[in-house]
């Protein structure tokens, strides 16, 4: 199944969890947080300027790492693997 996303979303693949510790431990399922990191794989068409009737470029593009909220977007399943779905004003950074 292919999704595109409309308007000013994009989708994220969310980062894996960590299972272990800088020190060597490891994590237990119930104890791990879920990342608040990910990799952009698609993007909408961006914001429609009403005053020009343009499309508005995002910010950020396909391929580029960013951080968002804990709660940000909505986990969506496609082909069994989880994606994000969020606005462009969701993503608070992008990791160079």
């Amino acid at each position: 199944m292919k999704v595109r996303p409309l308007g000013d979303k994009v989708i994220v693949k969310r980062d894996e969890a960590q299972s272990k510790t800088e020190s060597g431990i490891f994590i237990p399922e119930a104890a791990k947080d879920k990342p608040k990191q990910g990799k952009i794989v698609a993007l909408g068409s961006g914001i429609l300027n009403k005053d020009t009737g343009k499309y508005m470029p995002f910010t950020v593009k396909k391929g580029d790492t960013v951080l968002f909220t804990t709660y940000s977007g909505t986990e969506i399943k496609i082909d069994d693997e989880t994606f994000i779905i969020m606005t462009e004003e969701d993503i608070l950074g992008i990791i160079d």
